[in-house]
């Protein structure tokens, strides 16, 4: 992605939530914290907060790319390093095995750490581990290369979009966090293309994947430079007692009256909280509102990864030529599905602060079993040939688009929102950590269930699981647009957000 894209449109200041009086017996009683904040105003807090976004997203580009570079670069792979089929699905789910561990223990070290410390460190390790795979002698030292490599991506998507929330004001969070997915597929479609043109120009060579995997290097160096200019979250230096920290940080990021005003906001919830034990994976479940925003996050996790988008950006070239393109035509076929892709986030980012976060969700997984059928029956239906492959591709461009127009930046940012402050980062560990082992669990069996029952029933299958998701978004997902992560925080725990109902 371009360093600059378009920032929605902000929405009016939202009125304030009303205070209850009574809170949950085992919730220490919350100061208000649902107080009018200032309105925005343009000037350069604005654009420093711009340049912090794009350094910080540089963790989704590298996610996008690390995770889809493998896939124009395994016939390369499998000449220079005698890959077998059980071989090739090690390596590609290396990498997942490894995001899922770094999902799962890296927000415990933000937590602990800070969000700014945590991003750098993921930095070089997304330096060493590209440098590794590149110089891999065989399959299972590139395999344990990208598991590590796995580590940072898993990391990074716990960790940016938690500290992309914890900065951004509230009327423009949806469109800040959402960024980070801009990014991600972003660096999926640089993947696409980078992979085509080093293809075309050098495919002749056996170790012409060396040179698509060096390319990762690039933006994890400037990752790690850009991270040593840009300040830690407030709202973390707040729950660590540095008030006057984070109102040195929020003025430059906000206007001072602005500043002050948050600032009064966060230090409410967190003083309330500041005798609160180290966040444990016992207190996720310790109350029933805790319970239930854990059953939604686990729920979208693993529903963002049923819609298969994985399956097109991991084997959309085989898919492709399966339907009846040649090698050629699928590599650039394939790049036209990336490019729909980065179009769609854009569309979503213009709209995403305006349209309910559940209503997205519900159109998204509608279009996505649409677009499901529509893509098995076509397979199915319509003669081998090149109209076969143009129908085919239509719908899955239009599958891709729908899923990340909508559902992709949705789930992200919601995992963000959903966990009280003292629990953010390990509840966002443990979603992700599922989120990845779903990513892992689909991309493995894909192209085995594939060879077992074909691409029209493999895609029935998923257009049944969509059903699923779409009953889940419709009766289990709250809304979370329009109030502060503290107002969030606030009404989940006192019922004014009904968790279970759907509101």
């Amino acid at each position: 992605m371009a360093p600059h894209h378009p920032s929605p449109t902000p929405e009016p200041t939202p009125a304030p939530s009303p205070t209850p009086d009574a809170t949950s017996p085992a919730e220490p009683t919350r100061a208000s914290s649902s107080v009018a904040l200032p309105p925005l105003t343009a000037g350069p807090h604005q654009r420093r907060l711009g340049v912090i976004a794009v350094v910080a997203t540089f963790g989704g580009l590298l996610f996008g790319y690390d995770t889809g570079v493998i896939n124009g670069a395994l016939s390369s792979l499998e000449t220079s390093l005698g890959l077998t089929p059980t071989s090739e699905g090690v390596m590609v789910s290396a990498i997942l095995v490894g995001a899922a561990v770094g999902a799962f223990f890296v927000g415990r070290v933000s937590d602990a750490l800070g969000r700014r410390p945590t991003i750098r460190g993921l930095a070089l390790l997304f330096t060493i581990a590209a440098l590794a795979c590149v110089v891999s002698p065989t399959w299972e030292f590139l395999s344990a290369a990208r598991f590590v490599l796995g580590i940072a991506v898993g990391g990074a998507s716990v960790t940016v979009p938690v500290y992309l929330a914890e900065l951004a004001p509230t009327e423009r969070r949806g469109g800040l966090v959402s960024r980070n997915e801009l990014m991600i597929v972003s660096g999926q479609l640089a993947a696409f293309a980078i992979n085509a043109v080093i293809g075309s120009v050098w495919g002749e060579h056996d170790d012409v994947w060396r040179l698509m995997l060096s390319v990762a290097v690039l933006p994890a160096i400037a990752l790690f430079v850009g991270m040593l200019r840009v300040p830690e979250s407030p709202r973390w230096l707040i729950g660590q007692g540095r008030d006057d920290e984070a109102l040195g940080v929020l003025r430059q990021i906000r206007s001072d009256d602005r500043a002050v005003a948050e600032v009064a906001e966060v230090r409410a919830l967190a003083h309330d909280e500041s005798t609160a034990k180290s966040a444990r994976l016992a207190d996720l479940v310790a109350e029933p509102w805790l319970r239930r925003i854990l059953l939604v996050s686990l729920g979208l996790a693993v529903a963002q990864q049923f819609t298969g988008i994985n399956s097109i950006m991991y084997y959309g070239t085989q898919v492709l030529e399966q339907s009846g393109f040649s090698q050629s035509g699928a590599l650039v076929a394939n790049v036209g599905a990336g490019v729909v892709a980065v179009i769609a986030m854009l569309v979503a980012l213009r709209v995403i602060n305006r349209v309910g976060r559940r209503t997205m969700l519900i159109v998204g997984f509608a279009g996505v079993l649409v677009f499901h059928l529509l893509i098995g029956l076509s397979s199915l239906l319509v003669p081998e040939g090149i109209a076969r492959a143009v129908v085919v591709l239509v719908f899955v461009i239009c599958f891709v688009g729908t899923m990340q127009g909508t559902i992709g930046p949705i789930v992200w940012l919601m995992l963000s929102e959903l966990f009280p402050l003292r629990l953010r980062g390990i509840g966002m560990g443990l979603t992700v950590l599922v989120l990845w082992l779903t990513n892992f669990a689909v991309s493995l069996s894909f192209p085995i269930v594939v060879d077992a029952i074909g691409i029209s029933s493999t895609f029935f299958v998923f257009a049944v699981l969509n059903a699923g998701s779409l009953v889940f978004a419709i009766t289990r997902v709250p809304e979370t647009n329009g109030r502060s992560l503290e107002q969030l925080e606030e009404d989940f725990s006192t019922g004014a957000i009904p968790v279970a109902s759907g509101r």
